[in-house]
């Protein structure tokens, strides 16, 4: 807290109730789609709502609001689109090629240089 409010987010939070807690710690709640009004906390004790004057007479209409969802929709879908885009990529690049059969023994150009011994006995 400080003699002049409390500063967040580029604003200054005013009300009466904050003289007397100068210079103490408090906990702020806000919600992000109203920026004018934070409410305090203090020892987890409801002290009281704080205002911003440069917000206090603005207020957001349901358009604006919904056009800023929308937006945030898009851009959303368009990062999932780019990461899906990449993770296809990289599953392609790291497919196993087609696997060759093994040689077998009658085909090996090369005898085995340890190679068994077999006697008659055996």
């Amino acid at each position: 807290m400080q003699r002049d409010g409390i500063r967040f987010q580029g604003f200054r939070y005013l009300d009466v109730t904050l003289a007397a807690y100068i210079g103490e710690e408090v906990i702020i709640r806000y919600d992000p789609r109203d920026m004018a009004e934070i409410r305090v906390y203090h020892n987890t004790e409801f002290l009281c709502r704080a205002i911003a004057q440069e917000l206090e007479g603005q207020t957001i209409t349901l358009k604006e609001i919904v056009q800023a969802r929308n937006r945030r929709r898009q851009q959303l879908r368009a990062d999932r689109d780019d990461r899906q885009a990449v993770v296809e990529l990289l599953l392609e690049a790291h497919q196993a090629p087609p696997s060759t059969p093994e040689p077998t023994l009658e085909q090996a150009s090369e005898p085995s240089p340890l190679r068994l011994k077999r006697y008659a006995n055996d």
